[in-house]
């Protein structure tokens, strides 16, 4: 590049996808050249406009954009073909990670085809997370370097408890609760159903089998409100990677409000320690109300995508998380 801007791909037009179509236009570091779904690809090497993608319908696919789309099966492989003509340096996965191995399943396949940039998830599940580990030999041995859980939470919560457990000798817990509001679930179909996967009965492929009739049913059941507890979130597996605390010791839980913007409680992370005088205390950390899910979703999400090109570009590899790099800030 002649302009030091950072060439970006999405893969995943839903809600976060667009969300960060947004975002990425009010930002001079990076510019968003590539979007791809399960349908189509978008490519332009002048930055894809939050207009083009707005104009699409709720379920309309990138391959309909004028000029710059086209139809394909494959938007990942166009993507590691875009990198490997040096059209792409970094890869955001807004895509739904149902199955649960999917995610995980498309590192390896960036890895062994020669991607040569950044990757960065907003991966949720302790299980997924697991399979990205598994992968960490692979990912070391390609020229990827890959950042896993880096959203809000796991994310954002997770690197702020990091760093509050400086301050102690010893980590007795870690809780995260969370507040979500969205206007409709419409928005963040994806999103809702990894929700309603963490809830008694469910799981990932019971819910990838619901019908959105199905889902509309669950919600009308909740009066449109999912409370989660004890889920099976990664905050706790990249805590445990980083030696602040075993899985055990880490708790996550919230309520979405899939009918009402506003955020049914805030968001917070609390975390309490014994220091080596032998004190018991608390530290929080709380999200401030006015931020959106995608807010906090997407801005750390580039932070640690910047973070990660930045150690890239001294040749650096490998499987990071949220847990062990600082994010930095895009400008």
């Amino acid at each position: 590049m002649t302009d030091n801007v950072r060439q970006i791909a999405i893969l995943g037009a839903g809600g976060l996808g667009r969300s960060a179509v947004r975002l990425l236009e009010q930002k001079n570091e990076f510019r968003l050249v590539a979007v791809g779904d399960s349908k189509g690809i978008a490519y332009d090497a002048e930055g894809i406009r939050s207009a083009s993608i707005d104009a699409l319908e709720p379920t309309g696919s990138v391959c309909s954009l004028p000029e710059i789309g086209r139809e394909t099966d494959d938007a990942a492989g166009e993507v590691i073909a875009l990198n490997k003509a040096g059209k792409v340096d970094a890869v955001f996965l807004a895509v739904p990670n149902l199955p649960n191995d999917f995610i995980p399943s498309l590192i390896v396949r960036f890895a062994k085809e020669g991607f040569d940039g950044v990757i960065v998830d907003a991966l949720k599940r302790t299980s997924a997370v697991q399979q990205i580990v598994a992968t960490e030999g692979q990912i070391s041995d390609s020229k990827v370097l890959y950042v896993t859980g880096a959203g809000a939470t796991p994310g954002l919560l997770t690197a702020a408890a990091n760093l509050a457990a400086q301050s102690f000798a010893e980590v007795e817990e870690v809780k995260i609760w969370f507040g979500v509001g969205m206007k409709n679930w419409d928005t963040y179909k994806a999103t809702v159903r990894e929700d309603i996967a963490h809830m008694p009965g469910y799981d990932t492929e019971s819910v990838r089998a619901l019908s959105d009739a199905d889902i509309e049913r669950i919600l009308d059941e909740t009066h449109g409100v999912i409370e989660l507890h004890n889920m099976e979130h990664a905050d706790d597996i990249l805590l445990e990677r980083a030696g602040v605390a075993t899985c055990e010791k880490v708790n996550v839980g919230g309520l979405v409000d899939t009918r009402k913007p506003v955020k049914p409680v805030s968001t917070s992370m609390t975390l309490r320690g014994r220091t080596f005088e032998g004190k018991v205390s608390e530290h929080s950390f709380v999200l401030g109300n006015e931020t959106s899910m995608a807010a906090n979703v997407l801005g750390p999400a580039f932070g640690w995508m910047k973070a990660g090109l930045e150690l890239h570009d001294r040749g650096i590899h490998g499987l990071f998380s949220s847990a062990d790099l600082m994010p930095k800030f895009v400008r």
